[in-house]
């Protein structure tokens, strides 16, 4: 049993309630549209949707990802602060190493030549924006391939990481309560 000084704390605990996200003005607008309890229930078939959107969504470009992983969650009805959540997998020093394989992803798929190096052309050069344009149509096709590709497996891998850690951790909590009978 544990002792009443020491309260566990749990991702419940740790992620912003509804009357917390609606108190910003920027966010008041929105509370009639999210004011459904699928979109704030964490259990285990929420948990596991809601981290597959983000995991999917956190790939998307710059600051779409969050929004996008809101638009997909209330489409899916799952929970929005975990799939919003999630996408902060992607940061500055995971950005470009993700990005990097779904461009070597999409090369395989498609049966492209993949580049060692993608070396951006030079903003100082005067043709920046022709070599722009010839470097985004050598790396555009296998990302348009690669990053999706790239996402759905992570959003599968995703997904079956937290239906597993559930399972094991409500295993863990039944021998606990066992031992605590005996």
């Amino acid at each position: 049993m544990q002792s009443p000084r020491f309260k566990r704390t749990t991702l419940r605990d740790k992620l912003p309630d509804r009357e917390q996200i609606f108190a910003s003005r920027w966010t008041r607008p929105f509370a009639p549209l999210f004011d459904k309890p699928y979109f704030w229930t964490l259990n285990r078939r929420q948990a596991a949707v809601s981290v597959a959107v983000g995991m999917f969504c956190g790939l998307m470009p710059g600051p779409t990802q969050m929004l996008s992983a809101l638009i997909v969650a209330y489409f899916l009805r799952t929970n929005l602060p975990v799939a919003a959540f999630t996408t902060l997998y992607t940061n500055p020093l995971t950005y470009m190493p993700l990005y990097y394989a779904a461009y070597k992803i999409g090369s395989w798929l498609l049966g492209i030549e993949a580049a060692d190096k993608l070396a951006f052309p030079d903003w100082s050069d005067a043709q920046f924006f022709s070599e722009l344009g010839a470097w985004l149509m050598g790396a555009g096709k296998p990302l348009l391939v690669g990053v999706p590709v790239l996402g759905a497996v992570l959003a599968a891998a995703g997904y079956f990481a937290v239906l597993f850690g559930w399972r094991l951790r409500t295993r863990h909590h039944w021998r606990q309560r066992k031992t605590a009978r005996e």
